[in-house]
């Protein structure tokens, strides 16, 4: 049986070697599950990252299939796999050397995904497991946040800090949320309660925080380092980190997978304590253009797989 995907042929191509293709109908190994996907999302600097190309072993498995999150319906089970069940809602994130989620259907491992209840739409569960997961650990697991602290968010209205705004919000933190001029309505919305204009505030000028969650790197993350005050945290998703700040820890992370982690974000979901930022919708046979830079709006970009998203 074949299905439609879309696949990557060529790195050195980059987003022109993308293109709408039939693949065969993917296997479920021990423990995982086939999902019929409805909504997918991805990265956009994906097609750099080596595991888009290689296995984790190092070898070749070209042509590919991009994306990493997606929600869907899990079609069939594999050997041993225990915890869901055919026909059940899902979202979640598929393995970094994997073939991804831009399919009809894909074989991910059960860990990976958690129920979907029925009153979530799949267009913002496909938003949330990648931005949701990172926000998530980036904020609890690694920068300890705790209520009454003070956080400053770069990039607060992108996908992780937009969501991370909230989550802060919630836990009872005072933000301070950073971004481009035409960024401060969104981000004061979200709940922050100040917004630091990269444009035209100068960084230095908020004083000392107890947490920086920064997805930007550069000199804003060097400049950051100053900013927290002994006993906070660095946290940054963006690069490792090249000034530390003084008696403070400083993390560099790449999300992990976290079936909990997915519920915790799915509750907040369904009751609407999260609100994903969803920009341009795309089918499935135009998915390859949605990864030219040209292409991206505001927002998460979210493709539609099937006619029911």
């Amino acid at each position: 049986m074949a299905i439609q995907a879309i696949v990557a042929r060529d790195q050195q191509a980059g987003t022109g070697g993308l293109c709408l293709a039939e693949v065969p109908y993917p296997h479920a190994a021990e423990n995982d599950v086939i999902v019929q996907v409805r909504a997918a999302s991805f990265t956009p600097h994906e097609l750099e990252w080596p595991g888009t190309w290689t296995d984790r072993a190092g070898r070749d498995r070209t042509p590919s299939i991009p994306g990493h999150e997606l929600s869907g319906v899990v079609a069939e089970l594999g050997y041993g796999t225990t915890g869901l069940t055919a026909g059940q809602r899902v979202f979640g994130v598929t393995d970094w050397a994997r073939n991804g989620t831009l399919a009809e259907f894909v074989a991910v491992e059960a860990r990976n995904l958690a129920p979907l209840s029925a009153d979530i739409d799949d267009i913002v569960a496909a938003a949330m497991p990648i931005s949701g997961l990172t926000a998530w650990q980036g904020l609890f697991d690694h920068g300890q946040l705790a209520a009454d602290q003070t956080i400053l968010i770069h990039g607060a209205a992108g996908a992780v800090g937009s969501i991370a705004v909230q989550l802060a919000c919630e836990a009872g933190a005072r933000v301070i949320g950073s971004g481009r001029t035409a960024h401060r309505d969104t981000v004061l919305r979200l709940g922050a309660e100040d917004f630091l204009d990269l444009e035209q505030d100068r960084l230095e000028d908020i004083g000392q925080v107890d947490m920086v969650l920064d997805v930007l790197g550069g000199e804003i993350l060097d400049r950051s380092a100053t900013l927290v005050r002994p006993g906070g945290a660095l946290v940054t998703i963006a690069e490792p980190l090249r000034v530390w700040p003084s008696q403070a820890r400083a993390v560099f992370f790449v999300v992990e997978p976290d079936r909990a982690g997915l519920v915790a974000v799915e509750h907040r979901l369904q009751d609407g304590r999260l609100r994903p930022i969803v920009g341009t919708v795309y089918p499935l046979a135009e998915a390859a253009a949605a990864f030219a830079p040209t292409h991206r709006r505001a927002g998460k970009t979210i493709i539609g797989v099937s006619e029911s998203a």
